[in-house]
């Protein structure tokens, strides 16, 4: 379970104890440690998860533990019953269900769009119905494309490279346009690179520092598609988990803001293999390098500027905080060579 600064802790705990909260996607990998932050601050979680990209087992053990606080319901959130179902008294709503990547999304762009943006506007209809106090909605920094504004901010303009960035840009449009027009509270967080334990590694869609772990404690060589300059804002999960959370507290009035979460560095996909391999005594396996995925934008480096203002995020973790975590999750769950 990752761990939140005290002084969050000591913040949060008064809005969250007692409070009823749904995560859509709360099985998955950011939804899974929210639940776990969520109950640590007293509040009772429901969660709608229809496990396509997912495994039951941390829920099952957190209905073990917390019966009286836990409630999970299997379903999409294109299933109106189920939905409506799971979001009953839910006065914050953490909207993380997505089809969460770049090349699935060029495989399959009609589902991307379908769960991405129409599961949005069924969320937010059914948040609406609820009288639900807030929604916040995990976006992504792959709205911003190859923009050459380095590090950036909110205020440029969207250019999506991909069916999943277009879908999340049109899913933040969403609350924005329910803000204004209904008056419901909400706000977009742009997540970046997003790392850190029970993250899936055995997948083909699987995230960089992921494959990276799996390959490496393999005894295989770490795969690069490009030449490894490209570069990321990663961010391990607690910041993640950290940033919905003062969303879902902030007292400000909300209306579709869109806030960047990140740690706000660069790190290249060369440099995190290199740190990757060394953590795992394994500086002989050199990359292997493959043709660039379409998609895939050159470089991410997120100012933190309005989130630091709008919602007092600091990130709590380091890159190298967040890769030591991490690896010494996956060496105790991956099989070595």
């Amino acid at each position: 379970m990752i761990r939140l600064p005290a002084h969050a802790v000591q913040r949060l705990r008064p809005f969250y104890e007692g409070r009823r909260c749904l995560i859509t996607g709360g099985a998955g990998f950011i939804g899974g440690h929210l639940a776990d932050a969520l109950l640590g601050l007293g509040a009772s979680v429901a969660v709608i998860d229809d496990l396509s990209n997912a495994a039951p087992d941390h829920l099952a053990e957190l209905v073990e533990l917390e019966p009286e606080r836990v409630r999970v319901v299997y379903a999409s959130i294109l299933d109106p019953d189920g939905l409506a179902d799971a979001i009953d008294g839910a006065d914050r709503v953490f909207h993380l269900a997505a089809v969460g990547s770049v090349q699935r999304s060029i495989e399959d762009p009609e589902r991307a769009w379908l769960v991405n943006a129409t599961g949005t506007l069924r969320v937010l209809q059914a948040a609406r119905a609820a009288g639900s106090g807030r929604v916040v909605l995990a976006a992504s920094s792959s709205a911003y494309g190859d923009t050459t504004q380095l590090p950036t901010p909110e205020t440029v303009r969207p250019s999506p490279r991909s069916p999943y960035a277009a879908s999340k840009v049109a899913a933040e449009q969403l609350l924005g346009a329910w803000s204004r027009t209904y008056g419901l509270s909400t706000v977009a967080l742009r997540f970046f690179n997003i790392f850190g334990p029970r993250q899936q590694a055995d997948s083909a869609y699987a995230a960089v520092v992921a494959a990276f772990a799996q390959r490496l404690l393999a005894g295989q060589r770490p795969l690069i598609y490009g030449d490894g300059s490209q570069s990321r804002d990663f961010t391990h999960v607690s910041n993640a988990v950290l940033a919905a959370l003062l969303a879902g507290a902030c007292s400000v009035p909300l209306a579709g803001e869109i806030c960047n979460v990140a740690v706000g560095e660069r790190t290249s996909v060369n440099e995190l293999a290199r740190l990757m391999a060394r953590a795992l005594h394994a500086d002989g396996l050199e990359p292997i390098h493959e043709q660039r995925r379409p998609g895939d934008v050159q470089h991410s480096h997120a100012d933190l500027t309005r989130t630091r203002e709008l919602l007092g995020y600091q990130p709590c973790t380091t890159v190298a905080e967040g890769l030591e975590d991490t690896l010494r999750w996956y060496k105790q769950t991956l099989p070595a060579s």
